[in-house]
């Protein structure tokens, strides 16, 4: 039986960052619509760096990007990617409590792709990505519809508009359930 609420072990990076996932998750195409150069963003949940690594692309040597993550395997993944790059500036690695984030920077944008349901507190969770954003700033929560149902789904973007968060567009993900939060 799976455990909805276990953490994608490091032993599993290589899945979560290959050809074809960037085929079927484009972070451009995802996230394109979201990142300007100079932005703040943080990726909660990083993993090997899937996004992270584009979207410093994206936001430039003007912005930058929190790669946070739980475990240390997968930060020392990302750090591999970037050190010695141009990126590796733009980005900070940064290890998560397991029940807090812990990035005081304010933020343009903040992504969660397939982790919320990891989250044993997600009430708490997002009352801190609420604390998190600037005004107007914009949160993408993406989940997996083969762990997570659509009344799960529903019922945390519930606990997302109690904690502040305002549910705008849910924009296409392929195996994705999506909302689009914004910080009033």
């Amino acid at each position: 039986m799976h455990d909805k609420n276990r953490v994608c072990p490091v032993e599993r990076a290589g899945g979560l960052d290959n050809w074809v996932r960037r085929i079927l998750h484009n972070p451009r195409k995802i996230l394109g619509s979201y990142l300007k150069p100079g932005m703040i963003a943080v990726d909660v949940g990083c993993g090997p760096g899937f996004f992270a690594i584009e979207m410093a692309r994206m936001v430039g040597a003007s912005g930058h990007v929190f790669a946070c993550d739980l475990q240390d395997g997968m930060l020392e993944k990302v750090g591999a990617k970037i050190w010695g790059t141009p990126l590796e500036p733009i980005v900070t690695l940064h290890k998560c409590a397991e029940d807090k984030i812990g990035v005081t920077t304010q933020a343009d944008f903040v992504l969660s792709f397939y982790m919320v349901h990891e989250v044993p507190d997600q009430e708490k969770y997002f009352r801190e990505i609420c604390a998190m954003l600037k005004p107007g700033g914009k949160f993408l929560v993406v989940e997996p519809p083969f762990h997570v149902s659509k009344k799960e789904f529903e019922e945390m973007v519930s606990k997302a508009r109690a904690a502040g968060l305002a549910p705008g567009e849910s924009p296409k993900v392929v195996f994705g359930r999506t909302m689009v939060f914004r910080k009033s």
